[in-house]
């Protein structure tokens, strides 16, 4: 089974409905909720789609979109030392660069989904687009 990060932007075009990438992650929190793959965020995925989804709306509805994503995603966890490797890395964005050591030290990502494939270039862990990734896990199907 596919062990999957999904980088902050993936999940912000799902809760922004924005157009036509929200198709594709509905289509792989999908297979999550199925439980075809193991999908996994990070702290800071969830702050900042907190902080950008209360902008339009009310902090209960929010905290519920966010109790809904939690019942069929992971998180990794986040510390100090992945904080020091971010912060001494290659990586030109520093929230990559947390979530790629997270995915990494939680030894349980295989890949990691972003739409900023170029952000990743430092990565050590297989990075897809959702399409991408889409397409490889139907044809390995």
């Amino acid at each position: 089974m596919d062990q999957i990060l999904l980088d902050t932007d993936v999940i912000l075009h799902f809760f922004f409905d924005r157009k036509p990438f929200a198709e594709d992650t509905a289509k792989i929190l999908r297979w999550c909720e199925l439980k075809e793959i193991r999908g996994f965020i990070t702290p800071v995925t969830v702050s900042n789609v907190y902080y950008l989804l209360r902008k339009n709306s009310t902090a209960a509805k929010v905290i519920e979109k966010l109790k809904e994503l939690m019942t069929i995603i992971d998180v990794v966890i986040m510390d100090r030392e992945i904080i020091m490797n971010a912060l001494h890395s290659d990586f030109n964005d520093f929230e990559d660069a947390l979530q790629h050591f997270s995915a990494l030290k939680s030894r349980k990502v295989h890949l990691i989904i972003t739409r900023n494939v170029k952000d990743y270039k430092y990565s050590t862990l297989p990075v897809f687009t959702p399409e991408s990734y889409i397409r490889r896990k139907m044809s390995n199907d």
